[in-house]
């Protein structure tokens, strides 16, 4: 036996663990001294030909060209239209909703509660019974939000007749839509329909969006990622924290709602619900991001992903380079806190388009800038600090504009790379509202969630095959990978 080997079984061990933290308990209990290395495998082993992938050069320029052009968009909303009159494909018979694709029989509680409501709002139905029936029959065609260039929040629906915002990106060619926030607690978004709930749509489409839409017009557009940049540095983080960025917008309408030829309860009125909901900027948060992320879709050779999706039953994401294809898993079930009388077993799983915040690079990627808001989801600041840190493992840059002050404002994570996803195995961190599983009820909380690895696993598996036969970066070839 060697001195070295003799004098190491003298001494305690000084042990580096990497990987699971059952070793290291191990030789704690005998002792030893550890360090543990914060480090998980892969979450799939490529095939040995794609290993060049992770490092490709031209793979890192289209990320780069990708995320440029998500932090570059300058979404500003510039007014209010009817659904069915300016979304790209919507028709009388339409219903659009969060996440990816799916039907009413595989739809979840919060979502069906919503549609019934679509039904009652838009007419189509007396009762919620009658609504059941011709959505079980086919009477409405149902297609996720973002194939129509749309986001909304939870349940995510809107119908022909709701009014929307129009947001347009200023430094490029494309534009998004949103609803209107409804308020918390019974609300569409939540799968509530009570008569309140719909009586509560109808004002919001005759007197809040026309006196928005009028305001807005008079504006002349109201550059929404400023808003954020600010409301980012003021505590928000624009996806389950709004208050800073709803009293900004508060700012910046309220001159233009007060000039408009409108009856002054009506206009009293509508400055009375947009101050007494902190959650009114979140549609225009979303909106804004949607506006940024689809900026950034369809770049050749791309593995930026740019939609993060959920319907309540699957999640699903796309990726830049690979069109429109949806790539999707189980929904998990946030974990956070509940409001009285509920818990864990009255949740349905991850539900809305909302997490298009964290795509763009705020949300839960910018926790760190928002510490009051876990006392709404749990966890500690330090739990917040720590989420943001991990985010920049997967993600491509340092946003240009949105900084977090805590940070030594530094640029908040932004650009998933799904290759640095499937290489670390972390995963994007979501905070978000939590509806209650059964149709009619609403929220009954507010958490923290991640996506299933298999949305990933089954976007990188799409990536390697590609990129084997090498038309990964060929948009042509591309599409007819799929």
């Amino acid at each position: 036996m060697s001195e070295q080997i003799r004098a190491l079984l003298q001494d305690k061990p000084n042990v580096i663990n990497v990987g699971l933290e059952l070793f290291a308990q191990a030789v704690r209990q005998q002792g030893g001294a550890v360090q543990s290395v914060d480090w998980k495998p892969p979450l799939v082993e490529p095939a040995r030909g794609a290993l060049p992938l992770f490092n490709d050069p031209l793979i890192a320029a289209a990320n780069q060209d990708a995320v440029t052009r998500m932090m570059r968009a300058q979404p500003v909303v510039v007014g209010v239209a009817r659904a069915r009159d300016v979304i790209p494909g919507m028709t009388e018979r339409t219903f659009l909703h969060a996440g990816p694709p799916i039907d009413w029989q595989h739809a979840s509680g919060p979502l069906r509660g919503a549609l019934i409501g679509g039904m009652l709002f838009e007419g189509f139905a007396t009762t919620p019974e009658e609504a059941i029936r011709k959505l079980e029959s086919g009477y409405i065609e149902l297609a996720p939000n973002h194939e129509h260039s749309a986001v909304g929040p939870m349940a995510g629906v809107i119908t022909p007749s709701m009014p929307v915002y129009i947001a347009v990106n200023a430094s490029g060619e494309n534009r998004a839509y949103t609803n209107f926030n409804e308020g918390i607690g019974k609300v569409m978004r939540m799968g509530a329909y009570a008569p309140e709930v719909i009586d509560r749509l109808r004002w919001i489409s005759t007197v809040l969006a026309p006196l928005v839409g009028r305001a807005l017009e008079r504006s002349g557009g109201i550059d929404l990622r400023n808003i954020i940049a600010q409301a980012l540095q003021m505590g928000d983080e624009c996806h389950n924290r709004n208050k800073a960025a709803t009293s900004l917008f508060y700012r910046e309408i309220a001159p233009y709602l007060v000039e408009c030829d409108a009856p002054t309860s009506d206009i009293a009125a509508v400055l009375r619900f947009i101050n007494a909901n902190d959650h009114f900027f979140v549609n225009l948060a979303m909106v804004a991001a949607k506006v940024m992320a689809d900026a950034a879709h369809d770049v050749p050779g791309s593995t930026l992903v740019t939609t993060l999706s959920r319907n309540g039953t699957e999640f699903g994401i796309r990726v830049s380079g690979l069109g429109n294809r949806w790539f999707t898993g189980p929904a998990n079930v946030p974990r956070g806190l509940y409001f009285a009388g509920f818990g864990p077993d009255d949740a349905n799983p991850d539900i809305g388009d909302s997490a298009i915040t964290e795509t763009a690079g705020f949300g839960g990627f910018a926790l760190a800038g928002a510490p009051a808001i876990v006392q709404f989801i749990g966890g500690t600041p330090v739990d917040a600090v720590r989420a943001t840190l991990e985010m920049y493992e997967i993600t491509v840059a340092e946003h240009e504009i949105f900084r977090i002050p805590a940070l030594d404002f530094r640029g908040t994570p932004v650009g998933i790379d799904l290759r640095a996803v499937i290489r670390s195995g972390v995963l994007p961190v979501i905070d978000t509202g939590i509806a209650h599983r059964e149709p009619g009820i609403g929220q009954v909380g507010a958490g923290i969630v991640r996506p299933p690895e298999r949305c990933f696993v089954e976007a990188y598996r799409a990536v390697e095959r590609a990129y084997l036969t090498g038309t990964f970066r060929n948009a042509e070839a591309t599409e007819r990978s799929r």
